[in-house]
């Protein structure tokens, strides 16, 4: 992940980026990556605190890992805390990294834990109620448009002002793969990984 940037982070900027993380964690129906394009928003384009490239990085790196996939938050809040560093030679990066990791991290779980927690709890004795029958319901049309939306920002940030046709074409190939055959996605992966190794995309 390279193009670190070079900024100063005051203490009511971690407290904002924590604010604006807990905040996210109570929109992220779906997975934290349904919340991706208005942290894209916010750190890349509003805050200039990570590089478009830096973004995409961190969530390609991330969904490529095993684990859960809320691990491209651990990796942007450690890129924002590495550039608040002034990058990762700095004699401080470690340290601004991990903080940039927990504020990330704890403001993500925390809101959504504690109100998952509670809410499953209330909705498992009253699974029977009409109103949250319907309302289980009525959430997925919404996780459907928040990670198309996700894929949007992902798919754009790569291809650039100019576009290019390859990856928008392998983007195609791949949605169609996944929605009409039982293709792994592991391989799909693999085969993306590959086309990007040879340069094709």
């Amino acid at each position: 992940m390279s193009m670190n940037l070079h900024l100063t982070l005051t203490s009511a900027d971690w407290l904002a980026l924590f604010v604006h993380f807990m905040s996210l964690s109570l929109l992220a129906i779906g997975g934290a990556i349904t919340t991706a394009p208005d942290m894209h928003r916010y750190l890349v384009g509003e805050q200039h605190w990570l590089s478009d490239a830096q973004f995409t990085s961190s969530v390609a790196l991330a969904q490529a890992s095993p684990g859960p996939n809320v691990l491209f938050v651990a990796l942007l809040g450690w890129n924002v805390g590495i550039n608040a560093a002034g990058g990762p030679g700095a004699a401080t990066a470690w340290a601004y990294g991990g903080l940039g990791v927990l504020v990330t991290m704890v403001g993500i779980m925390l809101p959504s834990t504690t109100l998952t927690f509670a809410a499953a709890r209330w909705g498992h004795q009253n699974r029977e109620l009409r109103a949250v029958r319907a309302f289980k319901q009525g959430m997925a049309p919404i996780v459907i448009a928040l990670l198309i939306a996700t894929g949007w920002i992902l798919a754009a940030g790569n291809a650039g002002e100019t576009g290019q046709w390859p990856l928008w074409l392998l983007t195609a190939v791949n949605a169609l793969l996944v929605w009409r055959t039982r293709v792994h996605l592991l391989c799909l992966l693999g085969a993306g990984g590959l086309v990007g190794w040879l340069g094709w995309v």
